[in-house]
């Protein structure tokens, strides 16, 4: 009689875990979902007012009937502006324009089927592909010949241009808005960038705490996040050529880009930074399975230099003085340095030190310093290798 109470208060505990997890799981979510709606809500209002404006500009400026190429072409082309040099609205408009086109002129010799369905969509891609072969420029291309046949009513053998002007106003459209309205690049890039360094500081806290344990499966888990950053780097790149193309074509946006060249300079050696953490990775999953002796103690610098990491992506939001930055990467190269002096027979200390010590010059460099100077700081604030062997 008493089991049975004791089995539904255990099933009771179960089913209120279950539906706390579920309750997480949907806050975490509703809660990401706002974060990308606050991040986003400029560029959604942006291309909303572009479509109107397009829609109105087609209608009643210039008196098409049933307009609707020129808000679809403005909501395709700023929906590409929004992280994409404003050359690709040229392509897209000029694709749309190309597909409308030929599409018109074969419907108007051999009317509208199956058939023809494919042969104006052969020869709109076609055209592309001879004009740019820009996959953007292609694909336009071929969704406005779509359009054309499906829209087209068989009684309508005329030819009218009225189809490549509602076009070309969505696109006029997008390009004055993003010229006199763009998405802000500083916050772009500084929306790109914080995952990275998000994710390299996490990398090599994963590390440190391998080392520290001498864990095989931690490491070897850090070495697959640190894989990952590549794809990070890539964005990174991508934004900022969008970013300082935006404030540059911009006036509202031009003043930008003084802060975005900070990046512009670091971008190189932030792609380093990011290939030092794997290789930094890579040798502590080897340390962690031969026991190396300088775990522990290598552990602390790798902190150390993941401090620097996290300083380096403060400074380029927001520029100041870099002492500090160049103060900690140089404080942890000493530290890795010395590591080396009393380990200098262990060949896993001595990889992992060099690495950090390669990745510490780069972090120097982001900072504005060029290479001799880097390597200057370094070897003065903590000496040669070869002192230490």
């Amino acid at each position: 009689m008493h089991g049975k109470p004791g089995k539904g208060a255990a099933l009771a505990d179960v089913y209120t875990a279950s539906e706390a997890k579920l309750f997480s799981r949907v806050r975490s979510g509703l809660a990401a979902g706002l974060r990308r709606l606050w991040g986003n809500g400029w560029p959604v209002i942006q291309t909303a007012v572009a479509a109107s404006v397009a829609y109105f500009l087609a209608t009643f400026a210039l008196g098409i009937q049933q307009s609707f190429y020129a808000p679809i072409a403005a909501v395709v082309c700023l929906s590409l502006t929004l992280g994409e040099p404003w050359r690709r609205v040229l392509l897209v408009t000029i694709g749309v324009t190309l597909g409308l086109g030929i599409a018109s002129l074969i419907v108007l010799v051999i009317g509208i089927g199956t058939a023809q369905m494919g042969i104006v969509v052969a020869l709109a891609m076609g055209a592309a592909v001879l004009l740019s072969g820009r996959t953007l420029l292609v694909n336009q291309a071929a969704i406005s010949a779509i359009l054309v046949v499906v829209l087209q009513p068989p009684q309508q053998s005329g030819f009218s241009p009225d189809r490549f002007l509602d076009a070309l106003v969505g696109g006029g459209v997008a390009l004055a808005i993003n010229y006199l309205f763009p998405a802000d690049p500083e916050r772009m890039v500084q929306r790109a960038a914080r995952p990275f360094f998000a994710k390299l500081v996490c990398a090599l806290e994963e590390v440190a705490a391998a080392l520290e344990d001498s864990d095989l499966d931690r490491a070897e888990g850090a070495l697959s996040q640190a894989r990952g950053i590549d794809e990070q780097v890539s964005e990174l790149r991508d934004t900022l050529t969008a970013g300082r193309e935006t404030a540059r074509y911009s006036p509202i946006r031009r003043r930008e880009l003084g802060h975005l060249q900070h990046y512009a300079d670091a971008a190189d050696r932030l792609d380093l930074v990011a290939r030092g953490v794997r290789s930094l990775a890579r040798s502590a999953v080897d340390a962690a399975r031969h026991g190396s002796p300088a775990s522990g103690s290598l552990s602390e610098t790798v902190l150390d230099l993941s401090r620097a990491v996290r300083a380096l992506g403060d400074y380029l939001a927001h520029p100041s003085d870099p002492e500090v930055v160049r103060r900690g990467a140089l404080d942890a190269a000493d530290k890795a340095t010395t590591l080396l002096k009393e380990h200098a027979q262990d060949l896993d200390t001595s990889v992992i030190v060099g690495q950090i010590r390669t990745t510490i010059v780069d972090l120097l460099i982001s900072t504005g310093m060029d290479q001799t100077q880097a390597l200057h700081a370094l070897e003065e604030n903590a000496g040669r290798p070869s002192e230490s062997g």
